[in-house]
């Protein structure tokens, strides 16, 4: 009596830990799903991934790749992004940007999501103005006298 009482625990224990493991190595999502007209069935179904915020300074930028590295202040390693042409860029004052503006050694802080294996940037905020990166061209002319 006693070792059945022991093993209906042990596995009840056992499925606890599984659950509970199970629960925390998913990634965050929300799925909806409406059904309208009736006999018909109309199914819509849309799912929306949470996203994740980062700072960190652009170390690679790839124009033709859709992708860029950006290393933050608490890893040693850069992390790889990829960006679509729904990525939207903006300077601190929130006025959009050129996704071609971007380029390495910028201080940026994004917002990215995960599909699959993949981080996917969804929004770039610049931490400077767009006008600090420019280059500024001047002329300098000497002239002698004789």
């Amino acid at each position: 009596m006693k070792q059945n009482r022991f093993t209906k625990l042990l596995a009840a224990g056992v499925a606890g830990a599984f659950a509970l493991g199970t629960a925390f190595g998913q990634d965050s999502s929300t799925t909806t799903t409406t059904t309208a007209g009736g006999t018909t069935g109309i199914s819509t179904t849309t799912t929306d991934t949470s996203a994740l915020d980062g700072t960190g300074t652009i170390t690679t930028f790839s124009p033709d790749g859709n992708m860029m590295t950006v290393r933050t202040s608490t890893s040693t390693q850069p992390a790889l992004f990829y960006y679509t042409p729904q990525t939207v860029v903006v300077d601190p004052t929130g006025a959009t940007v050129q996704l071609s503006a971007l380029r390495p050694d910028m201080p940026v802080s994004y917002t990215y999501t995960k599909e699959g294996d993949r981080m996917v940037v969804t929004k770039v905020t610049l931490q400077k103005p767009i006008t600090y990166y420019e280059k500024k061209e001047t002329t300098t002319t000497t002239t002698t006298s004789p």
